[in-house]
């Protein structure tokens, strides 16, 4: 199988993943800082080596603030559950994955915030400015996505970054598409709380993520329980990480994560984002001037990432999908990518589109295979009449 759809979770994984999870959890597999045995504490050194790696690749200072989550759905509940209070508002944009929308429609709904919805460009890109008029006196977040999981649009973080620090505001990021693939700082970027996930750009295993917490908030946990510290007191620890880390965390999972940070590391981002820009350019290029092809996003590559959302005319995208995986043995996805305000801006709801997501382990002959057979549909279609 052809399979690209590495914006769902990156496939498959580098060797070293498979080979170091596998081997840690046969001989070292012991629950880390809960006991003084040098299988425990080789535990919660891996551990804590991850912390390291995660806050070295986005320019935090202290290791500590980077907390491990299960992925970035986990970490984006963890912090907006956590800083929200009654009368708090919001800032957020249309190109929010439900990851973002739901909890904080949850809490408009009992009656806790408000909140307001920046749109994006038909490219697929906010305007810091919208931002700033969005800004009323009891804002106290602003949440924005920094790739777009249906346009792969990148945002320009360092502006709105900026704008919301001289608000004294709270700036959060959704960096589930971007981590590992786009370079960020949260210093540079003045970004207080950073939700990333750990199986897509990051190539570690599903079950892991992170959530960088700023010096400059402070969240109530909503998760307590053991920590293996200071296991006297009733309540959880004040201290980062263990305020929000609690109950035994996913190890071996965080091996992998380990294992494939320091993948990428090794081959370096610039070196995979510019991998996953030529296959992009190559889909554009080819699709572009056929007509009977929908293509949404902006044509400059360098301001997104390799995600790819079309529609074939007179069809819908849930049968070009169908078609790909049972008669070319290609895996894409098609629908609304769990993003439905970025597709009603788009025009795409409720069916959303067709999405192709190639990672750093597909070639050019596995995006040419995908081109000629999304050719070979349209033919298909285009003989057969409207499609439903």
């Amino acid at each position: 199988m052809i399979y690209l759809d590495n914006a769902a979770t990156s496939f498959p994984k580098p060797q070293e993943v498979y080979r170091e999870m596998d081997l840690f959890f046969r001989e070292r597999g012991a629950n880390p800082g809960r006991a003084g045995y040098r299988m425990s504490l080789e535990a919660e050194r891996e551990l804590e080596g991850t912390r390291k790696l995660l806050a070295s690749i986005f320019g935090a200072k202290n290791p500590n603030r980077i907390i491990f989550t299960l992925n970035a759905t986990d970490a984006l509940n963890m912090a907006i559950k956590g800083l929200l209070r009654q009368g708090d508002h919001v800032v957020t944009s249309t190109l929010e994955h439900n990851s973002v929308t739901r909890p904080l429609e949850n809490l408009q709904k009992r009656g806790t915030i408000t909140s307001s919805r920046v749109r994006a460009s038909q490219e697929g890109f906010i305007d810091p400015e919208d931002i700033k008029k969005a800004i009323n006196p009891k804002t106290r977040l602003v949440v924005i996505t920094h790739a777009s999981n249906v346009l792969g649009t990148v945002q320009p973080l360092k502006d709105i970054g900026r704008l919301v620090r001289e608000e004294d505001l709270i700036f959060m990021v959704d960096a589930a598409q971007s981590a590992g693939v786009w370079p960020i700082s949260v210093e540079e970027e003045c970004i207080d709380l950073l939700a990333f996930t750990g199986h897509k750009g990051l190539f570690g295993p599903p079950g892991t993520g992170g959530l960088y917490v700023g010096d400059r908030v402070e969240l109530a946990p909503w998760r307590e329980g053991g920590t293996g510290v200071n296991s006297q007191s009733p309540s959880q620890p004040e201290a980062l990480p263990f305020r929000l880390e609690g109950g035994t965390p996913n190890f071996v999972g965080i091996v992998g994560l380990k294992s494939g940070v320091e993948f990428l590391l090794a081959k370096g981002i610039d070196s995979i984002r510019s991998h996953g820009h030529r296959l992009l350019s190559n889909i554009l290029r080819v699709l572009e001037g056929d007509n009977r092809f929908i293509l949404y996003g902006p044509k400059d590559t360098g301001k997104r990432l390799s995600i790819v959302s079309l529609n074939i005319k007179d069809s819908s995208p849930s049968l070009v999908g169908s078609l790909l995986d049972e008669s070319f043995d290609i895996a894409v996805r098609s629908g609304l990518h769990c993003a439905p305000f970025t597709h009603k801006e788009l025009g795409t709801f409720p069916e959303g589109t067709v999405r192709i997501s190639p990672g750093y382990f597909n070639t050019e002959d596995d995006v040419a295979q995908a081109v000629c057979a999304l050719k070979e549909i349209a033919s298909s279609i285009k003989t057969a009449g409207p499609q439903v």
